[in-house]
């Protein structure tokens, strides 16, 4: 790790890539707002989009067309094309019709794994009638993607058993399920599907480093630290003052007012519990790459972790929204369905934010990616209170781990996760 002091240069790469970055965010937006707009007929036209296949879809196309061109261009063949792709169709219908009486039981080992871990499960399918069930294709949703396996025909109140396992390269709140029962033609013009299993929820937790004595006195103090903030009643003591009228009696020295004749009353410093607050840059324009985003997910989750693990209070937010705190493992939790936040706000609007809402914290950590300027820090540096430790945490895979101040800010530049142990330790000096 090294130390430095000097601006970091001008680069016109990071400058595309900061446009490039902020060109993704407002197709998000583009793509969210389509979505918006077209979600009444889409949920109308649903009970028939969610049977005919993209190729059924292409093969009534192509049966219309055919039809008309037969008419316009009197052509026998289009006639024959059209009525053969028409009884396909009608065809196809015959296979996904009818029901069968399967149940099937989800069963996950480990609802909660951390990235790079399988999840281990199986899936229990019985036939709850008498008679013997047709071999179906069985699947089952996974995220956005979906597992399947054939079902060979099971007899009266038998029972197959599947064991699976499922791989977690990121972090995720991954949906396991609902298992389907599947009915197809055989050329996939239409497909029918029976819900067997609602779904369960498999939490891919962020990895985490442990670090040392909640950031090795980082946050200083179990029983709270004073700061220069004068109270009337608190446990550090200041200096004496004279009396004024509501002051609390049972704060009077009586000694220091016999000797000077006047009434003379105690006067502390505030002190205030060990409260560490956690920021996450969710702004996609922040950050270079999602691994860096990543990285700042995992920082973020190894401080809340340490911080609770070790009985302090925590306060955590994003850029737009609280997460709650409740314990380390529902702390992670929440980290795992952490995503880039659509209009998220800069981090001094973050800063300036969380010093308005969130009153009482002895240490602030702001979590960002390497593209936020220097200057957008200065910012938000700004913003937070002169009695309170600032840090910010910036993430950038594969660089060199840095730590510098800027006035009372420290900024530290981690390039490998698991050197935030170390700069944090440097940070508590």
């Amino acid at each position: 790790m090294s130390s430095a002091v000097q601006s970091e240069p001008f680069s016109w790469g990071r400058s595309l890539l900061a446009w490039r970055r902020r060109a993704v965010t407002l197709g998000l937006d583009g793509r969210a707002r389509l979505l918006e707009v077209t979600a009444r007929p889409r949920a109308f036209a649903r009970p028939v989009t969610e049977v005919v296949t993209g190729l059924g879809w292409s093969v009534l196309a192509l049966a219309l067309t055919a039809a008309v061109a037969a008419v316009v261009l009197d052509w026998t063949e289009l006639s024959v094309a059209a009525v053969t792709s028409l009884t396909l169709l009608a065809v196809a219908v015959v296979f996904v019709l009818g029901s069968h009486r399967l149940e099937a039981r989800l069963d996950l080992s480990r609802d909660r794994v951390v990235v790079g871990e399988k999840a281990n499960g199986r899936l229990v399918l019985v036939n709850d009638s008498r008679l013997r069930t047709m071999p179906l294709t069985i699947e089952m949703a996974v995220g956005r993607g979906r597992a399947a396996f054939d079902l060979p025909g099971l007899p009266g109140h038998g029972e197959h058993e599947e064991l699976y396992a499922i791989p977690t390269s990121r972090r995720a709140v991954l949906e396991v399920g609902p298992v389907r029962a599947v009915r197809s033609d055989p050329l996939g013009l239409l497909r029918r599907e029976q819900v067997l299993a609602d779904s369960e929820l498999l939490y891919v937790h962020p990895r985490t480093v442990r670090i040392e004595s909640t950031a090795a006195g980082l946050v200083r103090d179990l029983e709270g630290r004073t700061v220069k903030k004068l109270s009337d009643n608190d446990v550090a003591f200041h200096a004496l003052r004279e009396y004024v009228p509501g002051d609390d009696r049972r704060y009077i020295h009586w000694k220091s007012t016999a000797r000077t004749g006047t009434l003379m009353v105690r006067q502390f410093e505030e002190t205030r519990r060990s409260h560490m607050l956690v920021a996450l840059s969710t702004r996609l324009d922040d950050y270079a790459s999602d691994d860096e985003f990543e990285a700042a997910v995992s920082v973020a989750a190894s401080l809340g972790v340490q911080t609770l693990s070790e009985g302090h209070s925590l306060t955590a937010v994003t850029s737009t929204r609280v997460l709650p705190v409740v314990s380390p493992v529902r702390f992670l939790d929440q980290l795992s369905d952490v995503a880039y936040e659509r209009q998220a706000p800069n981090l001094a609007e973050v800063a300036r934010r969380i010093t308005r809402d969130h009153s009482g914290a002895s240490v602030a950590v702001l979590v960002c990616g390497s593209l936020v300027d220097p200057a957008e820090i200065r910012r938000a540096g700004r913003h937070l209170p002169l009695d309170v430790r600032a840090v910010v945490l910036r993430t950038q895979p594969a660089s060199q781990t840095t730590l510098r101040s800027m006035g009372d800010l420290h900024v530290a530049t981690l390039g490998d996760l698991d050197d935030l142990s170390m700069t944090v330790r440097r940070l508590a000096t």
